[in-house]
């Protein structure tokens, strides 16, 4: 009997298994004990054949800022099959259960990382963040920074690293709300350096996580709420260049770094990188936190063909102080207002992708002048992701 199936620390040896089989990497005994350490905040749901473990996926709660609101998110992560089971429908109806819990448990967003896009696509979900990544010669670097204050290298202290990432993930849309853990096991498990920068009062600015390896240095993080910060924390980086000939990091869209160097014609590449979808469109939109506008009404049909129950006619009424939002089924007709599907209307609320862009490219479809309301009433803020799972 094929079923879905709650899996649980007695499955482990067939989960990762898999994960090694299906992603291509092979644990030594000391990281399969971290992985199954980490296993143990997911939810783990298995397609099961004949009592065998024939796909499998797992769900991280977890939660995430949008324009300063925190908003709970299901992070799908390992999903795999082994081969003889591939093309059968498996991962579909995982992805249609996980998407259920996560509307049952009040996760009205879904985040991944796609082996590819087309086929997650077809689900719902949209390329929402973007990675901008340098690679830089360390004389490119080198100069006078003119920043006040010093940076010292620390031993972990997640307490102080997290108070300066959480004032900076306020600039960004889409960023996690890291726990203890997360910090613990994702973000420090490498022990790699940690470096933080304090301005002329010994203040905190930012910090930097990063490793010195084969004459490049690689920022595996670089957080900073100040432009003193920033600058202290590149003069730092330059201050290797006895160590490193070149620096590799990743750095948010919006990242202005080549503007402050006497060469910016180093390489710099942009790549799409994460998906996400929302999963319960009306309950997102009661939340989603619009620019305030006096007596301003949009309406917005909305075609989610994997998840139905989306689909319908959305009227969103914004004053001042406050939002209101009425739903009508599917076959609600308005001749007006805007037409899109959840995929475009997740990128346009998390601000990867403006209306107006949308709009232009053919996208989404509508009256110009509700295109307009729509563009007005979305808070404008980069879209950011620095973590992986």
């Amino acid at each position: 009997m094929n079923q879905i199936r709650n899996l649980t620390k007695a499955d482990y040896e067939e989960i990762f298994a898999l994960s090694q089989f299906a992603f291509q990497y092979m644990l030594s005994d000391e990281e399969l004990v971290k992985k199954k350490e980490e296993a143990e905040r997911h939810i783990i749901w298995g397609w099961m054949e004949n009592g065998k473990l024939a796909a499998k996926a797992h769900l991280i709660p977890l939660s995430v800022n949008i324009n300063g609101k925190t908003f709970e998110m299901g992070g799908l992560s390992a999903v795999s099959t082994w081969p003889e089971y591939r093309r059968s429908g498996m991962v579909k109806q995982l992805l249609s259960h996980g998407l259920k819990h996560m509307k049952e448990n009040g996760q009205l967003l879904s985040y991944l990382h796609p082996f590819s896009v087309p086929f997650y696509r077809k689900f719902g979900w949209e390329i929402a963040f973007s990675e901008k990544q340098y690679t830089i010669p360390m004389d490119k670097l080198k100069g006078t920074w003119s920043a006040d204050g010093y940076v010292r290298r620390i031993e972990s202290d997640i307490e102080l690293l997290n108070g300066i990432y959480r004032t900076f993930a306020m600039n960004y849309n889409g960023m996690l709300m890291r726990d203890e853990k997360w910090w613990e096991q994702r973000v420090l498990a490498k022990k790699s350096m940690v470096a933080v920068c304090y301005d002329q009062h010994n203040q905190t600015e930012g910090y930097l996580i990063y490793s010195v390896k084969h004459n490049v240095l690689e920022v595996e993080e670089l957080i900073y709420n100040s432009l003193n910060g920033w600058k202290l924390l590149l003069e730092f980086i330059a201050n290797h260049d006895s160590m490193a000939k070149e620096v590799k990091m990743t750095v948010p869209e919006d990242d202005n770094l080549p503007l402050l160097v006497d060469e910016p014609r180093f390489k710099q590449e942009t790549s799409p990188y994460f998906m996400a979808r929302i999963v319960d469109v009306l309950a997102f939109l009661k939340e989603f936190p619009f620019e305030p506008a006096p007596n301003t009404s949009i309406s917005i049909h909305i075609e989610d063909s994997f998840l139905p129950e989306n689909n319908g006619l959305y009227q969103i009424h914004q004053t001042e102080e406050s939002s209101a939002v009425s739903y009508q089924d599917g076959t609600a007709k308005d001749n007006g207002g805007v037409n899109c599907t959840v995929q475009q209307l997740t990128v346009m609320l998390l601000g990867y992708k403006r209306p107006m862009e949308l709009y232009k490219a053919g996208l989404i479809q509508g009256d110009l002048y509700s295109v307009e309301v729509l563009e007005k009433l979305i808070p404008i803020k980069q879209t950011y992701f620095p973590d992986f799972f």
